[in-house]
């Protein structure tokens, strides 16, 4: 697997900033705009069900299962930014992830998050 496989996250030119910490150094909370969330819920095919079955009896890293959530934490991701971009937000503060089983046929993800505009401090 490549990095782009197994990684996420914005790269250096995203117009909304989305940030895990309570503050962005250098910047200050002119408004904030509410809670934005992204959510989506991925089913498991059955391939990648016996295939990770099979590899939990000898052990090792779920690969298949790996891409997998990278692909469903990325789209989730997406959709908050998006959410907040549509409300005017130019960043996000305190970014999570919330990962559940959504009634024992896929996998839950929700990104949310406080969308803000902010400024540079001056």
């Amino acid at each position: 697997m490549g990095i782009e496989e197994y990684g996420g996250g914005q790269g250096p030119q995203a117009d909304v900033l989305v940030v895990t910490t309570n503050d962005v150094p250098g910047y200050r909370v002119r408004e904030v705009v509410g809670e934005v969330f992204g959510l989506t819920v991925r089913s498991r095919h059955l391939g990648s069900q016996i295939g990770a079955g099979l590899k939990s009896m000898i052990g090792g890293e779920l690969k298949g299962l790996t891409k997998t959530l990278v692909q469903t934490r990325n789209q989730a991701m997406e959709r908050l930014i998006e959410q907040a971009r549509a409300r005017g937000a130019n960043a996000v503060l305190a970014f999570r992830f919330d990962v559940t089983e959504a009634a024992d046929v896929g996998t839950e993800v929700c990104a949310y998050g406080t969308a803000v505009i902010i400024d540079r401090a001056v």
